[in-house]
């Protein structure tokens, strides 16, 4: 059975953004969405959704359930969606973290309706169905995370597949854990980084007197701390380990760094640096 009708839980940045790609890359079937009345209004008016509908309506009539709520929420609404989901149909999610979310989505569904994790790396450091783009997916990995080595065999799978290609995104395979151990790293990290400079900026900084004297490099480095908590807080909390492993590295690192400036002997390090932050600038 093809995807003729699909459901977008929480019809925010993400949400919304699929609702647009999908649009953009020829999908001509129904998207309906769940959220506020005031954020129907919104993806409406954006064009992301064509009908808001409670719950209890949409997905029974769905052939993929896309669940873009925090990761709190899209886990206690999981035994709601299996109850009310078409046997037939996907639903997967857009969480920035998986393992929490499989292992309790694997105890839930077996033989359809499907799921299978989902987390697009793309996002702003805002949030809102306004700042919905048809474009925030291309040419961003979009991990998928099955409950077992592979994904389902199952044609809806497939199609979602396709479906991810098409709006321009990358589909990577990958287990729940290696991807929230790494995505500590590549994303989880980098927000701490970037909040605790800025914090420290408020703390330790020169002050708003010499607030001229701040270059791009400033800027760029605290362009994360943008973010609010409340998009983080979930995230952080579903994956402390991992993180808490992250953070240690890197202050161990710094520690490196401090007793090094002492000595006057970074260059090793810079070198390493540079090359490293090269070969992460190189197109894939």
């Amino acid at each position: 059975m093809a995807i003729e009708t699909i459901t977008i839980v929480g019809v925010g940045l993400i949400g919304g953004s699929f609702g647009l790609a999908l649009r953009a890359a020829g999908f001509k079937g129904r998207i309906l969405g769940v959220s506020s009345s005031r954020t129907i209004k919104a993806a409406l008016g954006k064009g992301a959704i064509e009908r808001g509908a409670p719950l209890g309506e949409a997905l029974p009539e769905s052939d993929l359930v896309y669940l873009s709520q925090p990761i709190s929420r899209i886990l206690q609404l999981l035994p709601e969606v299996r109850k009310l989901a078409p046997s037939h149909a996907l639903v997967t999610d857009a969480g920035s973290t998986k393992r929490e979310i499989v292992e309790k989505a694997a105890t839930l569904f077996g033989d359809g309706p499907w799921f299978v994790g989902g987390h697009p790396m793309a996002g702003k450091e805002q949030r809102g169905v306004e700042l919905a783009d048809a474009h925030l997916f291309q040419n961003a990995t979009y991990a998928l995370t099955p409950s077992g080595s592979q994904l389902p065999d199952e044609p809806v799978v497939k199609e979602f597949e396709a479906w991810v290609e098409k709006i321009g995104a990358k589909p990577v395979v990958l287990p729940a854990d290696l991807h929230d151990r790494v995505v500590a790293w590549t994303s989880h990290l980098p927000q701490l980084l970037s909040t605790a400079l800025a914090s420290a900026m408020v703390d330790k900084g020169p002050g708003d007197e010499h607030g001229e004297l701040a270059g791009p490099g400033l800027r760029d480095m605290t362009r994360l701390a943008e973010s609010p908590y409340e998009i983080w807080k979930d995230i952080l909390a579903t994956n402390t380990l991992n993180v808490e492993q992250a953070l240690t590295a890197y202050i161990d690192r710094l520690g490196r760094f401090r007793e090094q400036l002492k000595r006057n002997g970074l260059a090793d390090e810079f070198e390493a640096a540079r090359k490293e932050r090269q070969r992460l600038s190189r197109p894939s």
